[in-house]
């Protein structure tokens, strides 16, 4: 075994200590600037012009050694800021980081404010503000906490309870559970109709083409209304699928781009199948003469004969009225001569039947 000298051994030490040390230590001529707010250091530095020309492993290189140094910079940075530790001691360092010092641009535009409904719009002329209620109410029917709205709530549904008082002037013989019930559909409807203008209304604010007017008076057409219910059911994700319908509506859904959806080949899938399917296409591309479609070849032979009959058969008739015509003329013209012809031949003494009787 060889012996191994302690100089030796402390020189490694020192060398990798050096290593190490010049790993976290970075010198450049103008300082950076950060923002690390934003997490962001920007070098004024001038890389080398000569290095960075062609593409090659040495401007590769370069990048990536600039890259790594101007991280360092920027980590050391952060960890000169005051620092806690997050969910008690074992937990993870959180640095705390100033303000952003630049306003960077962002990716897409900002989203456009929501218009008022006409609820809030009301609200805001009243001066009506909204009070946080609880969920919870005490039902003293139930003797237990029930939800304010919705099913189960508390106090019951009207329409269901067992018992039903009869309001002062009205009829003895109407069927209060039927005019509660009544009144509930006639309820649901309205805050359904609701809810469609204000999504009329935001479609309408959103885009730049004006859309069709809706009255807020109530006086909509059953055009107006069925393209509002239209468009509100193929907002949601599922095109409507998931929607329960209204009364009096089409059972068939909507379609947003109001034809056949497009089906595409799945990208993984037969490998088989695609190669045969490329395979016949490079074919036919590489043959000379045209590939010939049977069907195609076959319905357009029909109705060019079909074309052809139907016009032979268009002539004919145009031939015989002519035709016709033209004997039913000769036939007056005959008439004519032969009675001229007997009306000469006549004595002009004699009468015929037809004439004018004298008088005695």
């Amino acid at each position: 075994m060889a012996a191994v000298r302690v100089e030796e051994v402390l020189a490694a030490a020192e060398e990798q200590e050096e290593e190490k040390r010049r790993s976290v230590t970075v010198e450049k001529e103008l300082e950076l600037e950060f923002d690390l707010g934003n997490l962001l250091a920007l070098d004024p530095n001038p890389p080398a012009a000569a290095s960075l020309r062609g593409d090659g492993p040495r401007r590769e290189a370069l990048l990536r050694a600039l890259a790594r140094d101007n991280t360092q910079l920027l980590v050391a940075r952060l960890w000169e800021l005051p620092a806690e530790r997050a969910g008690g001691a074992g937990g993870p360092l959180v640095a705390q980081l100033p303000d952003p010092a630049f306003r960077l641009p962002r990716e897409k535009p900002p989203p456009r404010p929501r218009p008022p409904t006409r609820w809030e719009q009301f609200a805001r002329l009243k001066g009506i503000r909204r009070r946080k209620r609880t969920s919870l109410v005490w039902d003293e029917q139930a003797k237990e906490w029930r939800r304010r709205w919705g099913y189960r709530r508390a106090g019951g549904d009207p329409a269901r309870a067992w018992l039903a008082e009869v309001p002062a002037g009205a009829d003895p013989e109407e069927d209060q559970f039927a005019r509660l019930r009544r009144e509930k559909r006639e309820r649901v409807a309205r805050n359904e109709l609701n809810r469609l203008r204000n999504l009329a209304r935001a479609h309408r604010a959103g885009t730049a083409v004006p859309a069709a007017p809706l009255h807020p008076t109530g006086h909509q057409s059953r055009e107006e209304l069925n393209h509002v219910a239209r468009v509100a059911r193929v907002s949601t994700a599922s095109l409507g699928r998931f929607q329960p319908r209204l009364p009096k509506e089409s059972a068939e859904l909507p379609s947003r781009s109001g034809g056949r959806k497009r089906r595409f080949e799945p990208l993984l899938g037969n490998l088989a199948a695609e190669r045969s399917r490329q395979l016949e296409m490079l074919r036919d591309m590489g043959k000379k003469k045209p590939v010939l479609d049977i069907t195609r070849a076959v319905n357009k032979q029909m109705r060019q004969e079909e074309a052809e009959a139907a016009a032979a058969k268009g002539k004919k008739k145009s031939q015989r009225g002519k035709r016709g015509r033209r004997q039913q003329r000769t036939g007056r013209s005959s008439k004519k001569s032969t009675a001229r012809r007997q009306q000469q031949q006549r004595p002009a003494g004699s009468s015929t039947g037809s004439g004018r009787r004298k008088k005695a």
